[in-house]
């Protein structure tokens, strides 16, 4: 599995945790930034990561910014993306399982970096369940498609 990962200013406090997560469990990532606490625009590091995952060059991708919502809705334009911000395990287990999240989406004024590295573990540990849900799926992206 490679994981693309993305921060602007406001999420770059939980990058260091969540690379070290993926680091000790032998995932291999790619970090496109940003690497300062300097501001920065969240949407130049949305695209670029969600880019990395609808090219399938990542399996999925990590954005983190203040809330995980500009992220967000900045990957989801990107066809083939489905992006979800997180806060809660729950929720985690939720986009993974119904929605076969693509890109996990955290807010570092949100959370902490050790609730950030749990959220990704649970979403990164939970299956797509498919079935009624790969039906839900489909209808999502085929709104990409439609005019």
């Amino acid at each position: 599995m490679k994981i693309a990962i993305g921060c602007d200013h406001g999420g770059i406090v939980l990058k260091p945790s969540i690379l070290e997560y993926l680091g000790s469990k032998g995932i291999e990532f790619v970090d496109l930034g940003c690497f300062t606490t300097e501001s920065v625009n969240y949407p130049d590091y949305a695209v670029a990561v969600a880019k990395k995952v609808s090219s399938k060059e990542c399996d999925k991708g990590i954005l983190l910014c203040g809330t995980g919502i500009g992220m967000s809705i900045a990957a989801n334009k990107v066809k083939g993306i489905r992006a979800a911000v997180v806060s809660d395990a729950f929720c985690a287990k939720m986009c993974a399982e119904h929605n076969n999240a693509n890109v996990l989406c955290l807010g570092g004024r949100v959370i902490s970096p050790d609730k950030a590295v749990e959220l990704v573990d649970v979403w990164l540990n939970t299956p797509f369940a498919g079935g009624r849900h790969q039906d839900r799926v489909d209808m999502i992206m085929k709104i990409e498609t439609d005019e």
